[in-house]
């Protein structure tokens, strides 16, 4: 999931982070990092069995005087749809674990166990059978949405089928194994689903029917574009008018230009505290169009309690020794990059894209992300500690396994034979300092290998819409991706397959256009091969993620690491691995 656009990402997830750090801070990152030991609440290992037990040390019983008060979060900018079947940032997804629920979700814990899925609008894991075709879910009693309307079977169907009607951005990557899907992908607003997705209200039972076996899909149904929302929300995108919620919490208002404001949703009885515990704040109060300098300070003056953007350089000082107790550091499994269209010049020319990944010099750009301590080289699409990655970097001076320098000599020799110097290049990126560093970084290196180079900055709130859509004809974007789950395909297939790559959408995720039939095809393969030998298909995909960077359709840049900084007044910080700090779970003075 994109990060911040994605959430995100989802869950995207386009990209936020630290602003560029100079050398006079360096301490600050030592006493960052010595923080992070300290408070980071995550644990080592990045892969899970989806249908995992739900067995193990769960969430801790509710604390009923810890209930109470007002969560004041703050965000330079929103996230765009508040459509939890559209929405694909992190920003809205990690909202969304306290607001939205599917058949399933993953654990809201700490740590490694935060990655096994559990029950969670169905009263079981599936009864899965058919040869892993089809799946059997009982639906749990007397929930109700906080509009007052009692969950059924019928709204569980309508949901599936509103995945296709909004055109989600996962529909044809992550649902489209559902039979009746490809119908739906083809003619979306007329989309039904009688064979695919089957309610039986007298049973109170839903089943789903796949056209193959997919060793993923409890992960699929666990994510927020599975929501299960009331049968009569619209068949389109409900943009800045929130759905109706089944979990602790609903929108009360919206209005990406100021605010969102959460409250209690009154009819929400805890049936899980697993998939669903109860929140604490009565409100969670997130205030939009603040400076970055600005949120940390309302951060230590205790007038905010969180900030979703990451903390300035010259901010990072005082963090670090003053506000230590209040860091909480991680390392996520996620990678920025920068995306190259393949469908337009210059980059519609391999030797052109290749060059660019030889001429950038991605420890520069851990430097302007914040330093070793916050963010690694990346050399491939799959994370390090992520089912499938494997340790080598094609692009860096001399070939190996791991980034050593740029080779900016073969990246001219690459441009000149190319034939391509001299051309237009735009760089669209967000438009906060972190972003806009590393696009002057690109567009100077750019001009630096004889191309016309200018940076677009665009707000967060609409910058990665606008970088999907092939209407705005975008050369080379910025961005980033955090994963859905802890699986290769949530990378390689989302991003980089036919599948993914929907020409004039806002949701066409496949941003750089690459489609590459042999490719699809071994992706399958893999996939296929998942459902009997998870080690086997690893290493398929990480065979993927090596002929892909060799067509260069992406540029990695980083693997980031996560600051979350929140007031004295927060207290009951848990991380979770798949979708970050649990915000329902924080006590509020």
């Amino acid at each position: 999931m994109p990060s911040s656009a994605m959430p995100s990402g989802a869950m995207p997830r386009s990209a936020t982070a630290h602003r560029a750090r100079r050398s006079a801070f360096a301490a600050a990152t030592v006493a960052l990092a010595l923080t992070a030991a300290a408070c980071s609440s995550s644990d080592d290992g990045s892969s899970s069995d989806p249908s995992g037990s739900a067995s193990g040390s769960g969430s801790a019983a509710f604390q009923s005087q810890h209930k109470g008060g007002t969560l004041k979060l703050v965000a330079h900018a929103a996230a765009g749809s508040f459509d939890p079947q559209v929405n694909y940032t992190l920003q809205y997804w990690q909202l969304y674990q306290s607001m939205y629920d599917g058949l399933l979700a993953f654990k809201k814990v700490n740590g490694q166990e935060s990655f096994t899925v559990v029950p969670d609008l169905a009263t079981a894991m599936p009864k899965v059978s058919n040869g892993g075709k089809t799946y059997t879910f009982t639906l749990r009693k007397g929930v109700t949405f906080s509009n007052g309307k009692a969950l059924t079977t019928d709204d569980v169907v309508a949901s599936f089928e509103r995945i296709f009607k909004v055109s989600s951005p996962t529909a044809g990557t992550f649902y489209n194994g559902i039979v009746g899907a490809d119908a739906c992908l083809k003619t979306p607003a007329s989309c039904t689903l009688p064979k695919g997705v089957i309610g039986d209200a007298k049973t109170g039972t839903v089943t789903i029917n796949l056209t193959a076996a997919d060793p993923e899909f409890a992960y699929k149904l666990a994510v927020p574009h599975a929501s299960i929302v009331p049968k009569d929300s619209p068949a389109k995108d409900a943009g800045t008018k929130p759905l109706p919620t089944t979990g602790p919490y609903t929108a009360a208002s919206y209005d990406p230009n100021r605010a969102l404001k959460l409250v209690r949703n009154p009819h929400f009885k805890e049936w899980s505290r697993e998939a669903q515990p109860q929140g604490y704040p009565d409100a969670i109060d997130y205030t939009f169009g603040q400076t970055v300098e600005s949120e940390v300070t309302a951060v230590e003056n205790g007038q905010a309690d969180w900030m979703y953007d990451p903390p300035p350089a010259d901010r990072l000082n005082e963090i670090g020794t003053k506000y230590a107790s209040q860091a909480h550091v991680n390392p996520l499994t996620a990678f920025w990059y920068a995306t190259l269209n393949v469908n337009m010049a210059p980059f519609n020319n391999k030797l052109a894209r290749q060059a660019i990944n030889y001429a950038v010099d991605r420890s520069a750009v851990v430097r302007l992300y914040g330093g070793t301590n916050l963010a690694s080289p990346a050399c491939t699409i799959l994370p390090p500690g992520f089912p499938g990655h494997v340790d080598t970097c094609d692009y860096t001076k001399g070939g190996g396994t791991t980034w050593k320098a740029a080779d900016l000599a073969k990246a001219k020799e690459l441009v000149k034979k190319s034939g391509t110097a001299g051309q237009e290049v735009g760089i669209v990126v967000q438009d906060d300092d972190v972003n806009k560093s590393i696009g002057q970084y690109l567009q100077s290196l750019l001009t630096q290998l004889g191309y016309k180079a200018t940076l677009k900055p665009l707000s967060a709130n609409i910058q990665f819409t606008y970088i999907q859509n092939t209407k705005n004809k975008v050369q080379l974007a910025l961005t980033s991706w955090y994963q859905d789950y802890p699986a290769a395909s949530d990378f390689l297939n989302v991003l980089l397959s036919c599948a993914s790559y929907h020409p004039g959408s806002d949701s066409s995720i496949n941003i750089s256009g690459f489609c590459d039939k042999g490719v699809d095809a071994r992706m399958q393969t893999a996939i296929k091969t998942a459902q009997t030998d998870q080690a086997t298909a690893n290493k398929q995909w990480g065979a993927i993620d090596q002929e892909i960077m060799g067509e260069s359709p992406v540029v990695p840049l980083i693997n980031p690491k996560l600051i979350d900084f929140t007031s004295t007044r927060v207290g009951n910080y848990r991380f979770s691995k798949q979708f970050y700090m649990l915000l329902g779970q924080l006590w509020v003075k």
